[in-house]
């Protein structure tokens, strides 16, 4: 029988403001280990550290604009629009536009603090 996920869990975020985090599946919320899926929400000004994770990364932006920097350059992610980001790239995301911005974030394995391997905060 399918398994009904009631709810997801709130999950604490790293970065310069309060972003929400709600896990539906996941290590926290479901268990699962093969995949994490959160819905994303931060405000404008956020900042995540710089990061070069384990897992693979696909971000589907629902509102607003999320910008993703990396190594090669600077993308302005729109709603509508999805980014995808290999093991290992180094990568920092932010909200810098005006409302912030809503997107789904699926990590493949599951996302985990021990494997996103964030740049030191200065």
């Amino acid at each position: 029988m399918p398994a009904l996920i009631a709810a997801p869990a709130r999950i604490e975020a790293a970065g310069t403001e309060s972003k929400i985090i709600d896990e539906f599946a996941g290590r926290v919320n479901s268990g699962h280990t093969a995949v994490s899926v959160a819905r994303m929400q931060s405000p404008e000004g956020w900042r995540e550290p710089g990061q070069r994770p384990e897992f693979e990364e696909i971000t589907v932006v629902l509102h607003g604009m999320l910008e993703v920097e990396s190594e090669e350059g600077t993308l302005q992610v729109r709603a509508g629009q999805a980014v995808s980001v290999k093991p290992g790239e180094w990568v920092r995301y932010s909200t810098p536009e005006a409302g912030g911005a809503e997107y789904i974030a699926v990590c493949l394995p599951a996302f985990a603090p021990e494997t996103v391997h964030r740049d030191p905060q200065s």
